[in-house]
């Protein structure tokens, strides 16, 4: 499921950079956004993404409206390619997102970027 996320459908998608401790729930995971990062973990449409030491797992907190949905990801072979080189909060493009679920890293040195057309006149 969130290998296949339309974060398109998203307003925002976080990544918690460096360690969290997965062993946080629910209540544990919005106090770490409201408290540390300053950000409202009940803004709907709002993706949050945390990962352990291990990078094998992740762990995504979404307010739906009327409650948060707690997402729980184990990789049975392989980690996830997870920035740890501060603790802070980035908001991820589709792009970044689709990358991080693929295994790549997120600060891509090099990728093809898209060209459009030029007009003629």
């Amino acid at each position: 499921m969130l290998r296949d996320l339309d974060t398109s459908k998203f307003k925002a998608v976080y990544i918690v950079t460096g360690y969290t401790d997965l062993r946080n729930g629910i209540d544990g995971l919005a106090g770490i956004i409201q408290h540390q990062y300053y950000l409202d973990p009940f803004d709907a449409n709002t993706l949050f993404l945390f990962c352990g030491r291990r990078a094998d797992r992740i762990k995504g907190l979404l307010w739906e409206g009327d409650g948060f949905l707690l997402l729980y990801k184990r990789l049975e072979d392989g980690r996830f390619r997870w920035p740890r080189n501060a603790t802070e909060v980035i908001n991820m493009s589709p792009q970044q997102y689709k990358w991080l679920m693929e295994g790549l890293s997120i600060h891509q040195k090099r990728y093809v970027k898209e060209v459009y057309a030029k007009q003629i006149v």
